[in-house]
């Protein structure tokens, strides 16, 4: 479907029968309805398709199918029902405020990026980006994830009392945050080009730093991000490989903190509590000034990319869903 500037855009609601997404149910494969405009209080009794390039704004809208925008394309839900999976094409985006995903949600290779707010959803997965020029983000507050989080591209942060049930793992990435959140699982931060802070959060299980570039920052008084206060973690901390320096003050550590070829060497504030002891290289105590929090551009681009969005929804007219 060709595009057309919001001025002549109609809005369009099409049911068709044609399986648009692989992964929808048997009753509900060859059902799928279109989306451009906004749309209310209503249920979708199927799969729900953003066309390529267009917009959707659901508010206190149902859908009983998995959810496709596709590329270029952006869905904004709020306080909505989806119980299927949502799938995030190349340069879209998914926008969700006081909304259940009971699915799994997927970012695509090249996706623009996903915000979730008062949120729940199932697990969330941000593919490597490959040949695309986008780097996507994730950024979540106040949100429940039952599952895995697993970041393979751009800037990720899980803030404000954000819980997930599973193991949070990003490898290759932009950086990735946790701020005043709970893991459930193991974290782990691998390779990660501008490394990693991690503030008053609690992690239950086995927490992995490796290979990564500019730094990395475990509670409050680093170089990379200004936070309140450290953290819990429930097993060992293993900070290894990490260009630019590594901070770790006021933390409880319920086992050892590894550390091993970090250039420069750690420095761990006396003021942390780590049961098992510190194994490995770290430097003389020093004091450390804390930066002001680095910038998000993620952020940003998330404000940016949702005004618009709702502003050309509006413009579609009502989807008649």
């Amino acid at each position: 479907m060709s595009r057309r500037t919001a001025g002549t855009l109609a809005a369009l609601c099409l049911i068709v029968t044609a399986p648009v997404l692989g992964t929808a149910s048997a009753a509900q494969a060859d059902l799928v309805t279109y989306c451009i405009g906004t749309g209310g209080a209503v249920t979708v009794p199927n799969d729900l398709y953003v066309p390529p390039g267009e917009s959707c704004s659901l508010e206190g809208t149902t859908v009983t199918g998995n959810v496709r925008v596709a590329a270029g394309a952006n869905l904004v839900v709020t306080d909505g029902t989806i119980s299927g999976e949502v799938q995030v094409g190349s340069d879209a985006y998914l926008d969700a405020t006081d909304t259940e995903m009971r699915g799994q949600v997927v970012l695509a290779p090249g996706g623009y990026g996903i915000f979730l707010r008062n949120t729940t959803s199932g697990p969330v997965t941000l593919q490597p980006k490959g040949s695309a020029t986008i780097e996507g983000f994730l950024f979540v507050e106040h949100t429940s994830i039952d599952g895995n989080v697993a970041i393979h591209v751009g800037e990720a942060r899980l803030d404000k009392t954000t819980q997930v049930t599973g193991n949070v793992s990003s490898s290759g990435a932009f950086y990735t945050d946790v701020f005043d959140s709970f893991v459930d699982g193991t974290l782990s931060v691998l390779n990660n080009v501008n490394g990693s802070v991690v503030c008053g959060s609690a992690v239950r299980g086995r927490a992995t730093f490796a290979g990564n570039l500019v730094g990395v920052q475990l509670g409050p008084n680093g170089q990379l991000d200004g936070c309140a206060s450290g953290g819990y973690w429930g097993r060992d901390v293993s900070i290894s490989n990490t260009t630019g320096g590594v901070t770790v003050d006021d933390n409880i550590i319920d086992g050892q903190l590894l550390l091993n070829s970090n250039n420069p060497a750690a420095r761990v504030a006396a003021n942390n509590r780590i049961r098992g002891g510190v194994v490995g290289e770290q430097a003389a105590t020093a004091t450390v000034t804390a930066r002001a929090s680095r910038l998000s551009t993620g952020n940003q681009r998330a404000q940016s990319r949702r005004t618009s969005a709702s502003q050309a929804a509006r413009a579609a007219g009502p989807a008649k869903l």
